[in-house]
């Protein structure tokens, strides 16, 4: 069977990654930021209903919006990145994989996202967001690799405060962060009218703390969250 993808659109110093799922698959550049396992379990949370309208904010290489296309029956699917570089290589996976009439990459920065689409526009907005504030710990000195991980080209409550713009009445946001920033997430998500409904830890192994936890909130929404059994990636430590 002979592939109608254009590998064209793959650059020198690119790679292809299959994603194992309807034969997509990712342009990824090694020697930047490449997507990681938590990426999955965001888009594995995440709940699209068929016909709605999803955000992907700080999307990076598109892989958010790629998956959500296959998992669900969304109608439009736009993912929005500042840097330009990654934003072109996002558009470039979307091509490859034929998917230009259900995903979009916009490039754009998160602090004027209400600005850059219509207020109250989205049924879901996703985002994956950097888990560092920006002087925890040292930075690497590669830009992209320290946007993805430290909060230097945004914050936690640009996030939320375009989202509750963003975001229809009752509209829903989906998160994957770290737990030891647990409670800050939950004041600042009450504080913009985004309230926690559902929560899920996620676990490297049954007794070890929890790494990541995904979250979903609900904008305007009657205080009452669930949380759900863990998940747990490997078995017990120690044993394979």
């Amino acid at each position: 069977m002979t592939s109608n993808k254009d590998t064209s659109l793959v650059k020198p110093g690119e790679r292809l990654d299959d994603l194992q799922l309807g034969g997509l698959e990712l342009i990824q550049n090694p020697g930047k930021f490449c997507f990681g396992v938590d990426a999955v379990f965001l888009s594995d949370f995440a709940r699209v209903k068929p016909g709605e309208t999803v955000l992907d904010m700080g999307t990076g290489n598109g892989i958010i919006p790629i998956l959500l296309s296959a998992k669900t029956k969304g109608k439009k699917f736009t993912g929005l990145e500042i840097q330009a570089e990654t934003a072109e290589m996002a558009r470039r996976s979307v091509l490859y994989n034929h998917l230009e009439d259900r995903v979009e990459i916009v490039t754009g920065d998160i602090k004027e996202a209400a600005d850059i689409f219509k207020p109250a526009f989205f049924d879901v907005i996703t985002t994956n967001p950097p888990y560092m504030l920006a002087e925890h710990g040292l930075r690497n000195t590669d830009d992209a690799k320290a946007a993805a991980r430290h909060e230097v080209l945004c914050s936690l409550d640009d996030i939320l405060r375009e989202s509750m713009r963003l975001l229809q009445d009752k509209g829903r946001f989906y998160m994957i962060h770290r737990p030891f920033r647990l409670t800050e997430i939950l004041i600042k998500m009450n504080h913009y009218k985004i309230e926690p409904k559902r929560i899920q830890f996620i676990h490297p192994y049954i007794d070890k703390e929890p790494a990541m936890v995904l979250i979903e909130g609900v904008r305007g929404a009657k205080p009452r969250v669930t949380v759900e059994p863990p998940i747990i990636i490997y078995g017990k430590s120690g044993i394979r």
